[in-house]
């Protein structure tokens, strides 16, 4: 019988002492239930993933000191053998660097593995610093159990459409009780039931049970929603840490089963995850709490115009932070309807917001008369309309920059992906919490949070008004976009494509061909695939915002600037 301590944590990037302590405290706890293995994740050391902090000298020197911190740690827990990764040098030609799975037993190192399948696309781009691993299986006996180890992306290549390498095949030949795979994979829609179908089917394949370990947690972009599973061949998953938590759980291991340490069997694991809204709300919320919490925020500030997409930021913000450490300002224009900052009141009364009022009229006249003055022309048109949201985005950076809050972008992904938004205006801000959701999607998150508080969060004259940007009279967004419900369908099959979930490519690419059926509907997916074209460069200077799906705007999509676009 194995015991067993899964260690699902939440590491910082580049805070090696901080992580070892992490670790070093999950160890202890190990102990104590008498486990034998304790199992951290992928690159627990240095947290997931350092990018170019790799290329620092002082930075690898740190994860030298940190080893030696969890090996010197390890002596005093003789009975534990410790799995954690770390980046380590690789020997011979090609990248100076291995990611690399060690075992550390009473102060040695007794087995070490070297991933082998390096992920360059999406989001990842670990061969740009990693050399890829030997094709070979590392197993190490405990007590009475034999077991084989492998890293994240060396066992998502079972069906062997992406590598010419299976490490599968491998631990297959070795003929081990258990397969350990630590893991750094980041969350999107429907990525946990993707964990389950393609480990489980590897492990009714080649009859292995499989322990697989994430990490949890917000950095910059990406969310770790942890999630680890135990799963065995004939029965699927049967055992699932918690969600969006740290949580450091020991288990038993008889060599065809997995148990409680008590003996007994594992509560049962619901074959679906959280709702789709559930699950954006809680990767959001972590988001945003690591994102200010690494960045040394504490408090935010939101622009409120009085429309959905602040309402939403400004409600999950004080979710993540609590309303106390979230500020909203209005900022009325000449064009402001007064519903706009009645409704901004109406909001922040419900949420608990303080709310500020910073009339912008004065100052847009007197940019106006300088302009005028200066050039020899009238501003007017969109340079008018454009210039209400700078001196807006101006405003909020004060703020920022005089109270040390983070200011949150409140642009939606319809409106990223078109370029329906001002450039150094309503783009200004340090991170974006809806910027993956379409608008679509940000009225039903709405209304989820309505729904599960059992009252109006977001007042219902939010969620009843025609979006509009108020920057000129009467100005409705449907007078520059399609109507959303219909402008939605065409950016799914545009920007995500086949990387949706297979209902919605289904209903997104069949709704877009009836579009196409007629003269109009063709012009208009070409119009639109225009718009996300010229706007790149808007894009490539927005500030990061948290990934929800499994396509979003910034590492996960490159595409150059200056280009023909067809």
């Amino acid at each position: 019988m194995l015991k067993l301590t899964l260690a699902q944590l939440d590491y910082t990037i580049g805070d090696i002492e901080g992580n070892v302590a992490k670790m070093v405290e999950a160890a202890r706890r190990a102990a104590e239930a008498g486990s034998e293995l304790l199992v951290c994740s992928e690159l627990s050391l240095t947290g997931y993933h350092p990018a170019d902090l790799l290329d620092e000298p002082a930075f690898m020197q740190r994860v030298d000191a940190g080893l030696a911190a969890l090996q010197d740690a390890s002596r005093t827990l003789p009975g534990l053998h410790w799995v954690v990764g770390a980046p380590l040098p690789a020997q011979g030609p090609g990248k100076r660097l291995h990611n690399t799975l060690l075992v550390l037993k009473a102060g040695e190192v007794v087995l070490r593995y070297a991933k082998q399948l390096l992920p360059t696309y999406n989001i990842f781009d670990e061969r740009r610093h990693f050399e890829p691993g030997p094709d070979v299986a590392k197993v190490l006996r405990i007590g009475t159990t034999q077991i084989a180890f492998m890293i994240c992306e060396d066992g998502w290549n079972d069906g062997g459409a992406d590598y010419q390498v299976n490490p599968f095949e491998r631990l297959r030949d070795a003929a081990p009780d258990l397969v350990v795979s630590i893991n750094a994979s980041p969350s999107d829609i429907g990525k946990r039931e993707q964990r389950h179908q393609i480990f489980g089917a590897a492990s009714r394949r080649h009859r292995l049970p499989i322990l697989y370990v994430n990490q949890i947690g917000g950095h910059d972009q990406l969310v770790f929603d942890g999630a680890s599973f135990a799963v065995l061949p004939d029965e699927g998953v049967v055992y699932e840490a918690r969600r969006f938590e740290e949580d450091v759980s020991t288990l038993c291991f008889d060599g065809t089963r997995f148990t409680s340490t008590e003996g007994n069997a594992l509560p049962a694991v619901p074959p679906g995850g959280l709702p789709t809204m559930a699950f954006y709300r809680a990767q959001i919320v972590l988001g945003l709490r690591d994102y200010a919490r690494r960045c040394g925020f504490s408090r935010a500030v939101v622009g409120s115009s009085g429309g959905i997409d602040s309402a939403l930021t400004l409600a999950l913000a004080a979710e993540a932070l609590g309303p106390d450490q979230v500020v909203a300002i209005t900022m009325p224009s000449r064009y402001s309807s007064a519903g706009s900052v009645d409704d901004s009141v109406a909001l922040c009364h419900k949420l608990g917001i303080e709310l500020h009022t910073h009339p912008i009229a004065d100052t847009v006249a007197a940019y106006s008369r300088q302009f005028e003055a200066s050039f020899g022309r009238p501003l007017e048109g969109l340079a008018l309309e454009n210039l209400q949201a700078r001196v807006r985005g101006t405003i909020l950076m004060e703020y920022s920059n005089s109270f040390g809050h983070l200011l949150l972008t409140t642009g939606n992904k319809s409106e990223i992906s078109v370029g329906y938004c001002t450039l150094y205006g309503d783009t200004n801000g340090g991170l974006g919490l809806i910027g993956d959701l379409y608008k679509t999607e940000v009225f039903a998150l709405s209304r989820h949070l309505n729904e599960t508080a059992g009252r109006e969060l977001i007042p219902q004259a939010i969620l009843d008004k025609e979006p509009s940007a108020e920057l000129a009279p009467g100005q409705k967004d449907t007078d520059s976009l399609p109507p959303y419900p219909v402008l939605d369908e065409v950016l799914k099959v545009l920007i995500e494509g086949r990387r949706l979930p297979p209902a919605e490519y289904e209903a997104a690419t069949s709704f877009v061909a009836r579009l196409q059926q007629d003269e109009a509907g063709r012009a208009l997916v070409s119009r639109v695939r225009g718009m996300i074209a010229r706007n790149e460069y808007k894009r490539r200077q927005a500030p990061p915002i948290i990934r929800v799906r499994s396509r979003a705007f910034g590492t996960g999509r490159q595409m150059p600037i200056a280009a023909v676009h067809l």
